[in-house]
């Protein structure tokens, strides 16, 4: 994560690097290959050891490498962000190298929408959404 420094404060590199060095995503052998000053983020991985019955990328694994760009890009502002629903539509099978790049497509005060495009090569195998809750406001009084 030190390539990203130079436009990132060093609190938000901190944390970014202590979410690409998660248990799941090492052993899913997960790399953060690039983070861009307009907040695309592109994770990568491949799939030829995380192979289901028939043969293709297992959907779990697909799903975890969307979700860890998600995790990332939406985790790019001052405020961290968690999951609050995500959801994938898997297009066509990926055996190989596999890249989910990361956009946020909407913000408010309090979520974020992200869009992951998976692709193997130049086909796309999936399309992930996921919303993202920003913490640290505080709640309204009720």
């Amino acid at each position: 994560m030190q390539r990203y420094a130079s436009f990132l404060p060093e609190e938000i590199v901190e944390r970014l690097q202590r979410m690409a060095e998660v248990p799941l995503a090492v052993q899913l052998d997960m790399r953060t290959e690039s983070i861009t000053e307009d907040g695309e983020v592109t994770v990568t991985m491949f799939a030829g050891d995380k192979l289901n019955a028939v043969g293709s990328a297992h959907g779990g694994a697909v799903f975890s490498l969307a979700d860890q760009a998600f995790a990332l890009a939406s985790n790019l502002g001052a405020e961290p962000q968690v999951a609050l629903c995500a959801s994938i539509n898997y297009l066509r099978p990926g055996k190989g190298h596999l890249k989910a790049v990361a956009r946020r497509t909407f913000e408010s005060r309090n979520t974020s929408l992200y869009e992951v495009r998976v692709f193997e090569e130049d086909a796309l195998i999936a399309i992930f959404q996921g919303t993202g809750y920003k913490l640290g406001r505080k709640r309204p009084e009720q």
